[in-house]
């Protein structure tokens, strides 16, 4: 439980920068801490169910690449 804790703190953490208007770098970093998070959680869980969650996990991961560059082509 303490886990899943972590990750809603971790994105309650994101909107509020987010709304604050950080730096993308900044965002990304908790972002970075955001999936760290999620294994963490999902390497806690009982197996039932953990395909879907593999599959958030790889799908965020390919977005972060996507971001990545989109920041790498910036002046951040």
């Amino acid at each position: 439980m303490d886990e899943a804790r972590r990750v809603l703190e971790r994105l309650e953490r994101i909107e509020k920068l987010r709304g604050g208007g950080a730096p993308a770098a900044v965002l990304l970093g908790e972002v970075r801490a955001l999936l760290s998070d999620g294994e963490r959680w999902l390497a806690s869980e009982r197996p039932e169910g953990l395909d879907d969650a593999r599959a958030a996990l790889d799908r965020c991961r390919a977005g972060m690449g996507e971001v990545e560059e989109v920041i790498a082509g910036s002046a951040v």
